[in-house]
């Protein structure tokens, strides 16, 4: 049998081939003090060119494969390049110390990498990824090092590393690269999105894969199972063959729900939508059948940028997302800024606990003029399509009875200023704090609809960081906690004549959705290509069924228990 090694499943498929092992160029160098400075700042800003111009190519080449999400981490690559709190500290080294370029740059870099690592703060733990994936580049330059050149692989083969940077990812053929496995990683690294994004199977994780395995030896990946198998015998590569050919075939009867409505085989009908991050995500929601868009997080609009962005701006973003989808409803979320992202044009206060600080809604009532651009262009973009605003993290009946105040304000300004605004804009909030779920019964009558953001509201229910592996497990979906909170809003909802959504990674995952289907969710919003999976599900359960599971959930007493009984009724 060949030897098998478990990791994290971060995207589907199953893929065989030869392993490629990516080996890291040698970076060593000694730290000898240098007679010419001026002789090794233009070394360094030879290398800074460079780096720049490659940096540039990756970003055209993600934004034409992949959209302005993806290619976002190349232009705050690119800031990192430019920014003289960085360059500067490096070249006053060389200047005042007699440093060498290679030895500035490593000990600078280092310096602000550990500080950023530091930071009980998501986003600032991704800067620092960021820092750490520039300065191997520059430092590979600096040194005269040759960097593999991923885009240059010409043959078929399973891409074996201890870990992928963004920029590593992005330029992957997709013909050639069948799949990657890694040493480190998790379903939320940028590799593992953008791995998802291109239908590339990966493994992430393995903690051991790259002492495993020799360049040339073949190599299952299992991106539905989260196993790679090094040196399958015959029997194991039939078995995987067959496996992958299943899959295969799955994908083709999933395609051929494309146009079909998404309806229980008793003749339910939900609606299934997408969460997109700009507008180049559209393609993808069309081509898997999306009934709309459940989450515009606007947020990518105002990241990887030195300044806010201006109306029009802003308004030319959301129109082209409500006149491409026409009739299909797309919720907009406001400014979900804070916790784990930050605009560093903002200055905001450095916060002990910035998931429980000031963000999203509370930040946009107290810088109201950056949130009213934002809502009048979301209001002229209403006039072009089947647009609703959203607003996140709503806490208090007062929160939104404000933010709904200043919304009505601007429409009435630009109705006086003579011009066209959208006239029938629903107006909901997210559902992320459980003070809100209990009071859904009250903002059901102010509210026109909930979506329920299960990401925060699992972590605030169980008071568990959900990027903090030590309580990982405290992450439960399941839980009759959170069923019972998400029937309190639905509940709420219907009672007056509202309807209830859901735009958590929980309204796309199999065990979840014949729960929320009995519990009554009428909107399950996630990533694109979900949906034809999800409405293949949705296709073999009734209504009846998932409403009697649904019952016996609420009733049970764990995670565990509840999913024993999905698996056991419907998987």
């Amino acid at each position: 049998m060949g030897n098998k090694l478990t990791g994290i499943a971060a995207s589907s498929g199953i893929a065989i081939a030869k392993a490629f092992r990516m080996e890291v160029p040698d970076l060593s160098f000694d730290d000898h003090k240098v007679d010419n400075p001026d002789q090794e700042i233009a070394k360094l800003d030879e290398a800074l060119a460079q780096s720049t111009s490659e940096l540039e190519a990756i970003r055209k080449k993600t934004l034409d494969d992949l959209g302005e999400e993806h290619a976002e981490i190349f232009s705050a690559h690119l800031l990192v390049l430019r920014d003289p709190e960085l360059i500067d500290p490096i070249k006053e080294k060389i200047k005042n110390d007699s440093a060498n370029a290679a030895q500035a740059l490593t000990e600078v870099t280092q310096m602000f990498v550990s500080m950023f690592e530091s930071m009980d703060n998501e986003y600032m733990k991704e800067r620092a990824a960021d820092i750490r994936d520039v300065s191997r580049r520059v430092l590979a330059h600096v040194l005269g090092q040759p960097i593999v050149s991923l885009a240059e692989i010409q043959e078929e083969i399973i891409l074996v590393a201890d870990d992928l940077t963004p920029s590593d990812t992005a330029q992957l053929n997709r013909q050639f690269v069948l799949g990657f496995a890694t040493d480190i990683g998790g379903r939320t690294s940028h590799s593992a999105i953008m791995a998802r994004s291109m239908e590339i199977p990966a493994v992430v994780g393995t903690k051991s894969i790259t002492d495993q395995v020799e360049a040339g030896t073949t190599i299952i990946i299992d991106g539905l199972d989260g196993e790679v198998i090094v040196d399958p015998t015959d029997q194991e590569l039939d078995a995987y063959r067959k496996k992958q050919a299943d899959f295969e075939e799955k994908k083709k009867e999933w395609a051929k729900l494309k146009n079909e409505p998404s309806v229980t085989a008793d003749g339910v009908q939900v609606e299934l939508v997408a969460n997109i991050g700009t507008p180049e995500d559209l393609e993808s929601v069309q081509n898997n059948g999306g009934e709309g868009v459940g989450l515009y997080r606007t947020e990518f609009l105002y990241m990887g940028r030195d300044e806010l962005p201006t109306e029009e701006e802003q308004f030319e973003a959301y129109k082209k997302v409500t006149e491409e989808m026409g009739e299909k409803p797309v919720v907009i979320r406001t400014l979900d800024i804070g916790g784990d992202k930050e605009l560093p044009y903002l200055d905001l206060p450095k916060e002990m606990n910035p998931f429980l600080g000031f963000r999203a809604i509370r930040l946009c009532l107290e810088k109201d003029d950056m949130f009213r651009v934002q809502l009048r262009a979301l209001l002229r973009a209403g006039a072009f399509g089947n647009l609703k605003i959203m607003f996140p993290m709503i806490a208090t009946l007062e929160e939104f009875r404000q933010a709904k105040a200043m919304l009505d304000d601007e429409k009435q300004k630009l109705k006086d200023e003579g011009v066209e605004v959208g006239e029938n804009i629903e107006v909901g909030i997210m559902v992320e704090i459980p003070s809100t779920a209990v009071m859904a019964p009250q903002f059901a009558k102010e509210v026109d609809f909930f979506s329920i953001g299960t990401n925060d509201l699992i972590q605030y229910t169980m008071a568990a960081d959900r990027m903090n592996e030590q309580v990982s497990y405290l992450y439960q979906p399941y839980n009759p906690a959170i069923l019972n909170l998400v029937k309190m809003v639905i509940d709420a909802s219907h009672q007056e004549g509202k309807w209830t959504g859901m735009c958590g990674e929980m309204a796309g995952d199999e065990i979840a959705i014949p729960l929320l289907v009995g519990l009554g969710l009428d909107e399950f919003s996630m990533s694109a290509t979900s949906i034809l999976p999800a409405r293949s599900q949705l296709s073999k359960l009734t209504k009846k069924d998932a409403e009697e599971v649904a019952k016996e959930a609420l009733r049970l007493n764990t995670s565990e228990e509840v999913e024993s009984l999905v698996l056991k009724r419907f998987l």
